[in-house]
């Protein structure tokens, strides 16, 4: 189960002058680092070099991305000194394939493909070496019920995790432990997940489903399961795809909205329960902007910032004011002017026009991050103001936690935490907003049942929260309670 959102672009300008740093600093760990120290004295003269150390260590630099490494003399009489002449710097890594350069002179290393390498810095007979890891770059990721699908800035597509269903589209039923490749090379544009099944769209506007198809989720007019990325359709003219638990929603660019798959509680949208095998569209009106789905509830805006939502509706998630389930679209109580909307497994949130960030719905994990109604209140059906800041910019909702950015790229978490969701290196629910670490780089955000996701301005992909089927794609099955580059 994978709940996506939409957001507004207004944060680009404001992170364009933190990129080259984080390129650098989100590799140790994601958080500023700091000034940089001054260099050791030089030695005294009659001193012997005697090794030479190579630092930082163990980094992650992505695919196209740089990192500048520094080499330090330690010398017979037991000074340090930094070296910046005569060195000689080079990489190697155990396959022999090459998937980093060096500058000789400068010790600037640039990713060329993902894997374990080693930089060396030669001065006359000795050297040292610092181990380093190369990740691909990413654009987008999307976490499903055990799985993962991640989109990189080549356009390729990536997975891991549980394969039981064919959902991470290599043909196989295999489970991954680490990023597998899926379909055809660079053609991919977005990707969206189900509880366990895929759905993305290719650059060409075509738009490609595979995994678990037992309610038609896969839009394919059968119930047939698919290992591998399979077309749905003709059409050409697709521009965003979400996916809900077991429901698929898709906008083309006349602004239609298109629904399938499961419809037991009303979330395709079309006026009945009945499941739907292919694409079917909701109503008459080309007037959708942006759309997002949680397990059984979906959400959508108009180009006039209004937003509505159908499907279940037990715990409030529809925003209308009730509890009942809606099988057709109803405006979202307030009246407000919209501009980014995201849907968890029973609760939604969404960022109105002047940045405010409003959340209804379920709340009995403090998911809605409104502290007066936690535990007292656990369900709320309008939306409800989260604080009083104005500089909410990107949202996301796992099952029964919520993620957001800032305007600034500081990133944010409140909700349940028992599988370390939260990334606070605790398993201690919040229920109000927290800060992840202090870094001020995140782009991207999304949210698994259990899972978190963010991306940084340099493409790393950061991932933490639930890893026993491996959705983490480290190679390992224990969870991570704080953000980790994938490998």
């Amino acid at each position: 189960m994978t709940f996506h959102l939409t957001t507004r672009n207004r944060l680009l300008s404001a992170l364009c002058a933190s990129a080259l740093c984080l390129a650098v600093s989100a590799c140790g760990g994601g958080a500023d680092k700091g000034p940089t120290p001054p260099p050791p004295p030089p030695p005294p003269p009659g001193a012997v070099l005697q090794s030479v150390q190579v630092a930082p260590a163990s980094v992650t630099v992505v695919v196209g991305g740089s990192q500048v490494f520094a080499a330090t003399g330690m010398y017979s009489d037991g000074t340090r000194s930094a070296l910046t002449s005569g060195v000689v710097w080079s990489v190697a890594n155990a396959s022999g394939t090459p998937n980093a350069t060096a500058n000789a002179i400068t010790g600037e290393v640039v990713g060329t493909a993902a894997g374990l390498a080693t930089v060396s810095a030669t001065v006359g007979g000795l050297a040292g070496t610092a181990a380093f890891n190369v990740a691909n770059a990413y654009q987008a990721v999307a976490s499903g019920g055990r799985h993962t699908v991640a989109l990189s800035t080549a356009g390729n597509l990536r997975a891991w995790g549980w394969n039981r269903e064919g959902q991470l589209g290599d043909s196989s039923l295999f489970d991954r432990g680490t990023p597998t490749a899926v379909g055809t090379v660079g053609t991919w544009a977005q990707v969206a997940t189900g509880d366990s099944h895929s759905v993305a769209r290719r650059s060409d506007g075509t738009l490609w489903a595979w995994g678990l198809n037992g309610n038609g989720q896969l839009g394919l007019g059968s119930y047939a399961s698919q290992q591998l990325p399979t077309q749905v359709g003709k059409d050409t003219t697709w521009v965003s795809v979400v996916a809900g638990g077991f429901h698929t929603v898709a906008l083309q660019n006349d602004g239609s909205l298109s629904t399938w798959g499961r419809n037991a509680n009303g979330q395709l949208g079309t006026g009945s329960t009945i499941d739907q095998l292919v694409p079917t569209k909701i109503g008459t009106l080309a007037s959708w902007t942006a759309v997002a789905a949680g397990d059984a509830h979906t959400l959508a805006l108009r180009r006039d910032g209004s937003l509505w939502a159908w499907g279940s509706n037990a715990h409030g998630q529809l925003g209308d004011g009730t509890t009942a389930d809606k099988t057709s679209p109803v405006a979202v109580s307030g009246g407000h002017t919209w501009i980014a909307v995201g849907a968890g497994g029973t609760h939604s949130l969404a960022v109105r026009s002047d940045g405010a960030l409003f959340a209804w719905g379920n709340n009995s994990q403090g998911q809605l991050g409104v502290s007066a109604g936690f535990g007292l209140a656990p369900s709320i059906n309008q939306p409800t103001r989260v604080g009083t800041e104005v500089d909410w910019d990107v949202v996301a909702a796992g099952r029964n936690h919520s993620l957001a950015i800032k305007v600034g790229g500081t990133l944010w978490a409140w909700g349940a935490n028992g599988e370390g969701q939260l990334g606070d290196g605790s398993r201690v629910a919040s229920n109000a907003p927290a800060q992840v670490g202090s870094s001020r780089y995140w782009k991207k955000v999304a949210a698994g049942p259990e899972t978190s996701w963010a991306i940084a301005t340099n493409g790393l992909l950061w991932g933490w929260g639930r890893n026993a089927e491996q959705q983490q794609g480290n190679g390992s099955t224990a969870n991570l309670v704080v953000p980790t580059p994938v490998p």
